[in-house]
This record gives structure tokens, sequence and C-alpha cells, in this order.
């Protein structure tokens, strides 16, 4: 039986999301959540997931936003602009020109302070929105800021388990390959990675989530993270973000007993 990491993400993105999330970790069917702290409701929100009483432990990790186009904390971190970037703006080769390195390290280290005042305590692990924490020109500040103020938080690398589905997946596979140094650079700064990672798929081509899940944790090492999305849309998940009804349907397998069984076929558990 090897023990995974499932990981919801953009906990405090919307009241909706984060009302699906905590549900779902009272229901024990989530043992990691990210959280987003760059929004006005991120207290509230963090008062409410203290207060779940889940029959597993689960983590709770910083879910560092550095694109979205949503208003920073500190500065944008791009040269140009206020806003945070859209995601395809930070990535290579355009991005080398465009991104400061300074400011992307003054705001993640503000969120990490904001999740740290909200908390009262670093946070487990760190993650980027829309994977951000792998592009050039973000990586190292990134991991900078985290060695500085969590150091015994673990970094998220999104490489997959070699030769399974996942592996021979392109989007995972260029994940991978921006995790390589991304992984070089953490160890480097003596922070831990995650061994394995899979859960990306194409949200703009809804499909049967049973299936796609089933195909994230097949052969996933122990200790692997396997993110989802899953949470109720409402109004205000629909003015920050494209992602909407396909959260609910992740929801709704992941509340199913077809949940548990995927993870027994597959044997994993979440731990």
């Amino acid at each position: 039986m090897r023990r995974i990491v499932l990981c919801a993400d953009d906990y405090a993105l919307s009241p909706g999301v984060s009302a699906g999330i905590r549900e779902l970790l009272a229901a024990g069917r989530l043992n990691a959540t990210s959280v987003m702290t760059i929004f006005p409701e991120l207290e509230d929100e963090a008062r409410a997931l203290q207060a779940v009483k889940a029959p597993i432990p689960f983590q709770i990790g910083l879910h560092a936003t550095l694109t979205g186009g949503f208003a920073p904390l500190t500065a944008s971190p791009m040269k140009r602009g206020t806003k945070l970037p859209m995601s395809h703006e930070t990535w290579p080769p355009l991005s080398f020109r465009r991104i400061d390195a300074a400011k992307v390290k003054a705001e993640v280290k503000a969120q990490l302070e904001k999740f740290t005042e909200v908390f009262g305590r670093a946070p487990d692990y760190v993650d980027g929105h829309q994977h951000a924490q792998l592009m050039p020109g973000i990586r190292k500040p990134f991991l900078d800021a985290v060695a500085e103020l969590a150091p015994r938080a673990w970094v998220r690398q999104c490489a997959p388990v070699h030769f399974t589905d996942e592996f021979f997946n392109a989007k995972s596979r260029f994940l991978g390959a921006l995790s390589l140094p991304f992984k070089r650079i953490a160890k480097r700064r003596g922070l831990r990675c995650n061994p394995a990672f899979s859960g990306a798929y194409d949200y703009d081509k809804p499909s049967d989530f049973s299936a796609s899940f089933a195909r994230f944790i097949k052969g996933m090492a122990q200790g692997g993270v396997v993110m989802c999305h899953p949470g109720h849309p409402d109004d205000v998940l629909r003015s920050r973000d494209t992602l909407t009804d396909q959260r609910e349907r992740e929801f709704a397998f992941l509340m199913s007993e077809a949940m548990p069984r995927a993870l027994a076929q597959a044997n994993v558990a979440l731990a």
C-alpha cells in the first residue's frame, strides 16, 4: 500500500471552492489543500479551514499566486504592469526579459508572511498557481523566498513517475522537463520536494474525471502528489477564473464511493 498526497488547489479562490474543499476534507477524501492568500476572504476562509474535523490528518500549504491577472500583495513579478500576469506571459523564452526576480521574491515573501499571519504558522509546503513556480525567471527567487521564510516546508515539483501513463502525456512531460532544474535548485537551497506528481489535464476539454483520476494514481510513487481542483462554482469564482463547472465534476467524483474504490484498486491510500 503506497501512501500519497491528494491535494486540492485554490482554497480561498471563492467561497464555493473553499466550501467544497472543506466538505471533502471532513469526509476524508483529501489530505492536503493549497491556500491562496491574495483575496479579501482569506481570514474567514482560514478560520473555517482550521475548524474542520477531519478523520485523517491533512496538510495546509501556500498556493503562491504569481499569475491570473489578480492584484498582487506587493507588486507584479513583471518588469511592467501592476497586475499579476496571465500564465502564458511567464512561459519561456519571452519571459526571460519580462520577469523581475526581485519582485518575484518580494511577492512570494509577502504571501508567505500573510499565510503565517493568518494561520499562526508557516505552511507545510509551498506550490504555485498554474505551476508558475517552475518557470525560468521565477523558480530561483521563488525558492529563495521559501528557503528564507519557510525552510522546513517542502516545495512542489511536477515530474511524473517514469513510464506510467502520465509520463507519456505531453503536458506532464512538459511540466517534468521544467521540474528538473527546479529540483536541482531546491536541493541546493536545502528544500525537500515531492517524489512525483500527477493531476494535470486539459480543463478546456472536460472528460470523465473518474477515468482521469485512475490514470493519475496508477503507479504513483510513495509520497507522490496528485493535484485536483474540486469546488462548488459561484459568482465569485466565475469572476476570477475560467475553470468552473469542471470543479463540480471533480467534487462529485471525490465525494462518491467510486473514489475509495479507485484508491483500493490502485493499492494507494491517503497519508
